[in-house]
């Protein structure tokens, strides 16, 4: 995915318009029902124009799916996390805010952070709040490199650091505790999504915690 910070007053108003009317789309049936067609027709172009500015369908579909996100998870994480004791609660408490809402909205979020977009998406929020810098305008500081973060193992890194910092775990224990929490919720994710387990968005969510918890609670130099 190119780095639109590079862009143009010109290129960044016509990729607006096409994120917007993904994001129409989404809203209006679901993320399925995007494509480059539709998305041509509603924002006035023609296929091949939206061609130039992105590689495949899944790119501009996972950057519509962060307004989403952003109404969501970003919206709600502050007030979510305000109700913790110490660093690790507020780690935990982060976990369960987003798997709360992750598995509301699995296909949206699932297309953020695990769909195949063609390359690394390393760039792929700072590309969306490029475009749509509101969306972030006032956030707390302290999350704010987090909610950046394109790349899905850094975000666990940058959410687990104040750990570290406070004694919780060893550099090497938070890397690890990090590999066993993506794995699970990236698995679970996949079986819920597919319909392989018979579990509510609140069950998964009830599930996933306990797992995470029970992750944290095993490292022996707490």
């Amino acid at each position: 995915m190119v780095n639109i910070q590079n862009y143009g007053i010109k290129k960044k108003r016509t990729l607006k318009v096409f994120i917007n009317a993904a994001a129409q789309i989404i809203e209006n049936k679901d993320i399925e029902a995007v494509t480059i067609r539709k998305v041509a027709e509603i924002a006035g172009y023609n296929s091949a124009t939206i061609y130039n500015y992105f590689d495949n369908s899944n790119q501009l579909v996972s950057l519509a799916a962060i307004r989403f996100i952003n109404t969501h998870y970003l919206k709600t994480l502050p007030d979510y996390i305000s109700q913790a004791n110490n660093c690790l609660d507020k780690f935990l408490l982060t976990w369960e805010c987003f798997c709360e809402y992750c598995f509301k909205h699995p296909k949206l979020y699932y297309a953020v952070f695990t769909e195949n977009i063609g390359e690394q998406p390393n760039n792929l929020f700072d590309n969306y709040y490029t475009l749509f810098p509101e969306e972030i305008k006032g956030y707390p500081q302290e999350l704010t490199p987090m909610i950046k973060e394109s790349n899905f193992d850094k975000r666990c890194q940058i959410a687990i650091q104040p750990c570290i910092e406070k004694g919780y775990f060893t550099k090497q224990e938070a890397t690890q505790i990090n590999e066993m929490i993506r794995l699970l919720y990236q698995g679970m994710l996949s079986l819920f999504i597919n319909n392989r387990v018979n579990y509510s968005a609140e069950e998964a969510t009830q599930k996933v915690m306990s797992h995470i918890r029970q992750i944290v609670n095993s490292i022996p130099s707490q």
